[in-house]
């Protein structure tokens, strides 16, 4: 609103002004703005906006707002704000940089008296926000790649394994770097997958659904944490889970849901973790089985003592690469 001050001689001096530059989240539903946003609104003597689509546009007219489509200079804009009014700006984009840099190099001029300048962020992102991103990058390759396009999950199958192992590699490594990019290729494999989904004439389902089954999963297995029942301990949690997961199965097997197709190691440890949770006292296989059987009863004892045998051989192995490498280098030394 307009003010004055007094000058050194008393003279009343009009004051500066302000420009208040409201930045919103595409991510957030439009309308849903922080009380300080709708503050500024209703206080400003004008409110401008570029971009007439803006989708939060709607809902300040409908809340009594009167905003103005037009785009000024930085320049204007000081103008706009003689007096002591308050404009405030609507931000389009990534908040309007060119009428930021704009205003900068008038206060860096010195030439003219600049208005009080205030960034208000009206909404923010919420934690995950940037999946929305994603979803809507996924959708839009899916329909504008002619390799995108064409691909089925059957396609992508391999990916996801490849994926898989480099994630686990990164881990394994210790690489932060390489993990977060890593997490965000197998994450891709997931929107892609579900983005295929979608187009399923029969039985279609979208990554919402998808998040909305492993959310109802993951509060069914932790009753300890949604519902009544407690646990202190990592394997009283276990217990939790175990149990859940078996009333939602209702398998007639111990074996079901393995996957045979995994790698040898971890399936055969797999398959003694639900031995040795069922309780039963299973022989192992004897006979012709050579050195499988010998694998076998590895991986079996290294479940029991508590070690990944996947992991365990991955460690030897990338001992015995280096090994490799140092005989490589020692002989081209020569």
């Amino acid at each position: 609103m307009n003010a004055t001050s007094p000058a050194s001689d008393g003279t009343p001096v009009p004051a500066p002004g302000r420009i208040v530059l409201l930045t919103t989240s595409h991510r957030v539903a439009p309308g849903l703005l922080s009380w300080p946003a709708w503050q500024a609104l209703r206080d400003a003597d004008q409110v401008l906006c570029a971009d007439g689509a803006h989708p939060q546009l709607p809902y300040l007219r409908e809340a009594g707002i009167t905003v103005v489509e037009a785009s000024p200079a930085a320049e204007e804009l000081v103008d706009a704000c003689a007096g002591g009014a308050t404009v405030v700006v609507v931000a389009t984009g990534e908040g309007e940089p060119t009428l930021t840099d704009g205003l900068a190099r008038l206060a860096g001029s010195g030439r003219i008296q600049m208005p009080d300048l205030e960034l208000l962020p009206a909404s923010y992102d919420l934690p995950g926000a940037r999946l929305l991103d994603l979803v809507q990058v996924m959708d839009r390759i899916r329909v504008e790649c002619p390799w995108s396009s064409q691909q089925t999950h059957k396609g992508l199958a391999k990916y996801g394994i490849e994926e898989a192992y480099e994630l686990v590699e990164a881990i394994e490594e210790g690489d932060r770097d390489e993990l977060r990019e890593e997490l965000g290729d197998v994450l891709l494999q997931v929107v892609f997958h579900a983005r295929i989904a979608e187009e399923d004439p029969e039985t279609p389902f979208s990554i919402d659904d998808v998040a909305a089954g492993i959310v109802t999963k993951l509060i069914h297995r932790h009753p300890h944490v949604f519902g009544d029942e407690t646990a202190s301990t990592p394997e009283e949690v276990k217990a939790h889970w175990l149990r859940t997961k078996a009333e939602e199965k209702q398998r007639t097997s111990i074996t079901e849901g393995i996957p045979m197709g995994q790698p040898g190691l971890a399936l055969a440890s797999k398959l003694a973790s639900r031995v040795r949770t069922a309780g039963l006292e299973v022989p192992l296989p004897v006979g012709d089985g050579g050195i499988g059987y010998a694998l076998l009863a590895l991986a079996v004892r290294a479940e029991a003592a508590g070690v990944d045998p996947e992991a365990a051989l991955r460690a030897a192995g990338r001992a015995y690469r280096d090994a490799i490498r140092g005989v490589e280098g020692s002989e081209g030394g020569r």
